[in-house]
């Protein structure tokens, strides 16, 4: 597998392979492979690509940016996904130790930060829970990480009880991370009717602040009422894949003409990737979830607090940072012994890095500056 053509990357982003442990990891990196490493992890259906606009500012400022394609996505091989195989390869501690591996590989003993978005904040959460002699700090962005599950089998969350209270609702309803665990969804989502393109894009679209009803709020509680609340690509009709869901919301094609955060070219490199991969190495992330095994194991570490210097970012129009009910709170006064305030960008939904990346940019300068300031001056 080639790296990333030279074409498609912005000025000032290489693009190369690099071996660690079982994986030839693809990642796109900035600035000086000497200066202190700022590690950003990507989320799902995303890639090393979601940080493009981000990574050339954090070499300016005489960092060493890498974005890796993380296991099961992108041009990053040595995983394999199928829907029986084995899901200990994509379990959260795994998924760690590639970051931990990645820089090894890079020369780096020590990263200066961790930023993870999405799900990859909670790979970067474990990574800080994990291994803080490791990292200086961590930043996370669009998904609240509260840390280990509790040692009660009863802590709130999705379970049995909440599927079928959502199916019961007068609107028969599921939870997306529900959908994702099945079996069909990588077909459905691969091979949607209105074609790939067309899927992401209305995706893309539809959590973005670019649709009107993002107006997030904080839920009640794990009650199927309060979680119906939710916009449809969080909590879906019950009979619907996720490509009936979000094709209720296609933007027109004037609107997707004036959507200068995500041309159709760079919306492009992403259809074209995961035409090539599908989404099934993602969705076993949250089938994962799932599983009592992988998280009897997380459950070792539960009541550990994350002591690093951290921060959370995210869009302010971004109904993540309120889908799981009381997490924000709970990460910020419970779970992080050294986080401020959450960080709302105004004009972004849940792609914040790609929806308003100078915005982003300038809060992660601000932070570092503060916590991990490079050597010399940017």
């Amino acid at each position: 597998m080639t790296p990333l053509e030279s074409s498609l990357l912005p000025e000032g982003i290489r693009a190369r392979h690099v071996p660690a442990g079982d994986l030839s990891m693809h990642v796109l990196e900035a600035g000086d492979p000497a200066a202190p490493l700022v590690l950003l992890l990507h989320g799902f259906p995303e890639l090393a690509w979601s940080w493009r606009h981000v990574l050339p500012a954090l070499g300016r400022a005489g960092y060493h940016a890498v974005a890796p394609d993380q296991r099961g996505y992108g041009r990053t091989t040595g995983w394999t996904a199928e829907y029986e195989g084995d899901l200990a390869p994509f379990r959260m501690a795994n998924l760690a130790r590639d970051a931990v591996l990645l820089m090894h590989a890079l020369g780096h003993p020590r990263a200066a930060c961790v930023v993870g978005h999405d799900f990859g904040a909670s790979v970067a959460g474990w990574s800080a829970l994990l291994r803080p002699d490791l990292f200086g700090a961590v930043v996370l962005m669009s998904a609240p990480f509260t840390g280990a599950p509790g040692l009660s089998p009863a802590a709130a969350g999705l379970g049995d009880a909440l599927d079928a209270a959502l199916a019961d609702l007068p609107r028969p309803r599921k939870h997306y991370q529900r959908y994702y665990a099945t079996r069909p969804a990588d077909a459905d989502m691969r091979h949607a009717p209105q074609g790939l393109h067309a899927f992401l894009r209305a995706y893309y679209h539809h959590k973005s602040a670019d649709w009107p009803d993002n107006r997030p709020y904080p839920l009640a509680g794990w009650t199927a009422a309060e979680m119906a609340k939710l916009p449809t690509y969080y909590v879906m009709d019950l009979a619907q894949t996720m490509a009936e869901t979000v094709a209720e919301h296609m933007p027109t094609p004037d609107q997707v003409a004036a959507c200068r955060w995500l041309t159709e070219p760079e919306l492009a490199v992403y259809t074209a990737e995961f035409a090539r991969t599908g989404f099934q190495g993602g969705l076993n992330w949250y089938r994962c979830r799932f599983e009592p095994a992988l998280l009897a194991e997380q459950q070792l570490f539960a009541g550990r607090t994350i002591d690093l210097p951290a921060m959370f970012l995210a869009g302010a129009q971004d109904w993540g940072i309120h889908q799981s009910p009381g997490a924000l709170n709970r990460m910020w006064t419970r779970s992080f012994t050294n986080m401020g305030p959450p960080v709302l960008v105004d004009g972004a939904g849940h792609w914040v890095q790609q929806e308003q990346p100078q915005a982003v940019t300038a809060a992660l300068l601000a932070f570092l500056g503060r916590v991990a300031p490079p050597p010399r001056a940017a």
